[in-house]
């Protein structure tokens, strides 16, 4: 029993480790910064609830995917990193919507944009980046449904707890007022900007390791 709950443990705090949700919360804050808090919360909800879908296909399917596409994780990484890297580029001009007086249409419009962004970059690469997936494959892979349950649980627990953090980041919203979220957005931005890059290096290294030795 003790080893069954070390091992869930030792699952738990690896996701925790690599999707942080204490980091994520201010980066989550940056990237609706303009929503009321519905669409906040929509947004923390579908992010959420892809990233442990996504999870949840490359723990029963991963290394199929991969291989099917001839997808390698170097150049998973690679693409990850240059829309992160878009995306913080774009949080750190500080990029707002030039329609002041929207209509209905440009409303319904704006939110369903804003609700796309729990997909990208929220739920992929930041919160089922490709160190989470990885992570979660090699889990899974280690032995038999047993690991594969503890694995998914241990996510799912990550998830819930992540919720925690997004929601309650709303009293921050309150006390920072637009201006302090502006300030967010565009450090949020720069930092994005910057994981974004060292995902893109991370990619190439590892795209020329395997050229070294295919060589």
């Amino acid at each position: 029993m003790r080893a069954d709950i070390g091992h869930f443990l030792s699952v738990f705090m690896g996701f925790f480790a690599i999707m942080n949700p204490i980091a994520n919360t201010p980066v989550f804050l940056g990237l609706t910064a303009d929503d009321d808090h519905d669409v906040r919360r929509q947004v923390a909800r579908l992010s959420l609830l892809w990233a442990f879908v996504l999870v949840l296909i490359f723990c029963l399917l991963g290394k199929l995917i991969f291989e099917l596409f001839g997808i390698t994780l170097p150049a998973f990484r690679i693409a990850g990193g240059v829309l992160v890297a878009l995306i913080g580029f774009q949080m750190l001009h500080g990029n707002q919507s030039s329609v002041h007086q929207p209509s209905h249409s440009d409303q319904q419009a704006s939110r369903e944009a804003q609700l796309s962004l729990a997909i990208s970059p929220l739920a992929i690469p930041i919160l089922a980046g490709p160190g989470t997936l990885t992570t979660a494959m090699n889990f899974a892979s280690t032995g038999g449904i047993k690991e594969l349950v503890v694995t998914i649980v241990a996510f799912a627990l990550l998830c819930l707890i992540s919720y925690g953090f997004f929601v309650s980041g709303e009293r921050l919203v309150g006390f920072l007022g637009q201006g302090g979220l502006n300030v967010i957005t565009r450090i949020m931005g720069l930092i994005l900007s910057v994981i974004g890059v060292q995902m893109l290096v991370d990619g190439i290294g590892g795209a020329v390791a395997i050229a070294k030795v295919m060589t």
